[in-house]
């Protein structure tokens, strides 16, 4: 086994990633300007939407993506405190099934939309779905019962699903290791970012345009949203660069010199560019351990730090001791914005920790550490609130949105441990994805039953799972580096110098071509000026 001196001193990356020349630069950030910008925004437009359902049933929502995506998440939300359900005439029971039907339908598509986004071009098909999910977010701004809305929730599910395991699967065809991490971790961080901005969004909208038309204001937001889904849809076609051995001919900023620079840049970090998925390639894939462990390892996480996602409730609940409220309606809104101003930047410190000291397992665990210091407090709390103090239950909301960084790591250590098998790395992005929609489906309700806030599971045991797969992160993580360091890095670090000899070779033979080229130039000159000479 090896020394643990040995599990820390080895890097996850080849030692080579880091070169990089001038024009590499600029081309790092024309893909930065472009692919990353349109994967943030679009990301935001339908988070945004996500939150506002999960706020119509008094439930938070686990976001897993960004800014656009946000924004479409949490218009329901909104739309329902100003004037749907007296207009639809809505319900409890309605509400759940508005969240189920969008989950279930989310949960079938993950995997075959990665699938088919390995035969038909990611340019193509990522905006199109968003176009699409554009319009049905419109259409709902002409309903007129909770069943139409249902429909449209499924659909709007079979549509999202492409977005985030998607982008994550272009990250990784296009950034080193070095940098794959930060890119992810900022497009992870966008949720909260667009969790900031929404509230004031939404509230312009209504104020402004309520009664604009014939249509009341929760009808608006629906209307906006799509336009603006839509036209950044669109933009999508121009944005998304495909991948490096079949880039996006619409792609106007993309030049055949940077096809040339991508694929130099996979051979030099011993990394294969991405192919259709085969048959034999998903049987291989789901017949080896790694996507149990990633699945697991990704799964276990987020649930173990789901209980951040309470906070709003747990305000809401608080009382003073003559029984009235200890937060009004704006402080509830208002506070957990200090959470998602937390949790932006820690994404960001723990992704550019993770590239610059070349590491992913040892801040996974780290994160991981503070999850459990966290579920332990509220364990103790929610068992013995009257000997505990509510300040802890107050800084441990607070301090869990630290640990909230760690799927950027993950996605980052599988193209570590996986560079040369792109087929792979696909499916395990989606399988990880859907086995936690799967799961927290019927899990969360269980665990964090939303009629014992403020103590939230106080006889559910909540927190005391969120401890056993904190911890079961921190196990996994060790024996996955064990396994790691043991029998992949070899492998991989004899792969990288076969890899790095065929680069020199490939150098070497074009240098010998320009000089061939360069001697067929000079001798017809040679030969012209001979006579001359004589």
């Amino acid at each position: 086994m090896p020394k643990l001196n040995e599990l820390v001193a080895a890097v996850d990356e080849p030692q080579n990633a880091e070169k990089q020349s001038k024009a590499e630069r600029a081309f790092v950030r024309r893909l930065d300007i472009f692919l990353l910008t349109f994967g943030c925004i679009s990301q935001g437009m339908v988070t945004y939407y996500d939150r506002s359902v999960m706020a119509i049933l008094g439930k938070p929502q686990r976001l897993t993506d960004n800014v656009a995506r946000y924004l479409d998440q949490s218009n329901i939300s909104n739309a329902y405190v100003s004037g749907m359900k007296e207009e639809l005439g809505l319900e409890g029971n309605e509400l759940n099934l508005f969240t189920t039907y969008f989950n279930v339908a989310y949960c079938i598509m993950l995997i075959p939309s990665q699938i088919i986004m390995t035969y038909v071009r990611p340019s193509w098909w990522l905006p199109s779905v968003e176009i699409v999910w554009g319009v049905i977010t419109g259409l709902i701004a002409i309903t007129h019962s909770a069943k139409q809305i249902y429909v449209l929730r499924a659909f709007l599910g079979l549509c999202e699903s492409a977005a985030y395991p998607g982008m994550i699967t272009l990250f990784m065809a296009w950034y080193t290791p070095t940098e794959m991490a930060k890119r992810i971790g900022f497009y992870h961080s966008c949720q909260s970012v667009g969790s900031m901005l929404s509230g004031a969004l939404q509230a312009a909208i209504i104020n402004s345009l309520n009664g604009s038309s014939g249509l009341t204001g929760w009808r608006w937001l629906f209307v906006v949203n799509a336009i603006i889904t839509v036209i950044w849809g669109l933009a999508g076609y121009v944005m998304i660069p495909d991948m490096p051995n079949k880039p996006n001919p619409w792609a106007f900023w993309f030049k055949k010199r940077h096809s040339e620079l991508a694929l130099g840049r996979l051979t030099r970090t011993n990394r294969i560019d991405a192919k259709p998925i085969s048959w034999s390639g998903a049987k291989r894939t789901f017949t080896q351990w790694l996507v149990y462990v990633i699945a697991i390892l990704y799964i276990a996480m987020v649930l173990g730090t789901s209980g951040a996602d309470y906070f709003n409730l747990f305000l809401k609940s608080v009382h003073r001791s003559d029984g009235s409220a200890r937060w009004t309606k704006t402080d509830v809104n208002v506070i957990p914005i200090g959470g998602s101003a937390i949790t932006v930047v820690f994404v960001w410190v723990w992704a550019y920790m993770s590239d610059f000291f070349r590491t992913r397992w040892l801040l996974i665990i780290l994160q991981a550490a503070v999850a459990l210091m966290v579920a332990i407090i509220m364990s103790v709390w929610t068992t013995h609130p009257q000997s505990t103090p509510l300040s802890a239950a107050y800084a441990s909301y607070f301090i869990q949105r630290i640990a909230l960084g760690t799927a950027p790591l993950i996605w980052a250590w599988l193209s570590d441990l996986s560079p040369t098998d792109p087929e792979g790395r696909t499916l395990i992005v989606g399988a990880s994805i859907a086995g936690y929609y799967s799961i927290s489906a019927w899990s969360q309700v269980l665990l964090w039953p939303a009629r014992q806030a403020p103590y939230l599971c106080q006889d559910k045991y909540g927190w005391q799972s969120a401890a056993a797969l904190c911890t079961l992160v921190i196990v996994l993580c060790v024996a996955l580096r064990i396994v790691d360091v043991r029998y992949l890095a070899p492998e991989r670090k004899t792969d990288a110098e076969i890899a790095a000899v065929i680069a020199e070779d490939a150098d070497g033979l074009e240098g010998v071509d320009n000089k061939l080229d360069a001697e067929s130039h000079i001798t017809p000159v040679q030969s012209a000026t001979e006579p001359a000479r004589k």
